[in-house]
């Protein structure tokens, strides 16, 4: 029976992880793969529901400790539904953002504590993490910046200071599990950012074929 691989993409608002998810899985597919590309929070009809909540800007007084039980809600759906099942059947899992979006965002963003942010996530996915996690790594500003000049929602309307804690949370993760987590610059051309995931990778998702 065929082993699943599983991949998350994460970084900063605006670093490009939407774009890089859509390349990768545009390349498994047309190799055979069968892939499945999917977000959080959402990726179910409950997680898109909290999603709307999650980013919802009218929720200003939303404090940490509900984002973090609200993601995690999500992302144990999401596991339910859509990861287990699929990496079951021996397929490709793509997911933009995943549990090292919670403990950037929420831990060191937030100033949430780590172990229990941890622990309480580790459950939701049955301490399933994926097998390797691209970080694409961008100023906060230039990523804010990228995003336009469209209505932010509430977790990009945060300040700027939060935002840098947040990135500088993603390379504390890199640091501490450096077996799973690849540090990419976000600012590269999406050309070459592409490549640069695929030579990380492509040995791994051909075995699915």
């Amino acid at each position: 029976m065929k082993k699943g691989y599983f991949i998350s993409l994460e970084g900063p608002d605006g670093a490009g992880k939407t774009t890089q998810g859509l390349r990768l899985a545009t390349t498994a597919r047309a190799l055979g793969i069968e892939t499945i590309l999917t977000r959080e929070p959402g990726g179910t009809r409950l997680g898109d529901a909290v999603r709307e909540i999650l980013l919802e800007p009218a929720f200003r007084e939303m404090v940490p400790l509900t984002e973090v039980f609200l993601y995690a809600a999500a992302r144990a759906q999401l596991y339910h539904e859509v990861i287990a099942p699929g990496l079951a059947a021996g397929n490709f899992l793509l997911c933009d953002r995943f549990i090292d979006s919670t403990l950037a965002y929420q831990v060191y963003g937030g100033r949430m504590d780590f172990s229990f942010v941890l622990q309480a996530n580790l459950r939701a996915i049955y301490g399933r993490l994926p097998d390797k996690t691209f970080v694409l790594d961008l100023d906060p500003a230039s990523g804010l910046a990228r995003r336009g000049a469209g209505a932010a929602d509430r977790v990009e309307q945060k300040p700027l200071s939060f935002h840098s804690r947040v990135r500088e949370g993603f390379l504390l993760l890199a640091r501490q599990f450096p077996e799973r987590i690849v540090v990419l610059d976000g600012s590269l051309p999406p050309d070459e950012l592409a490549a640069i995931i695929w030579s990380n990778v492509g040995p791994e998702l051909e075995k699915l074929r």
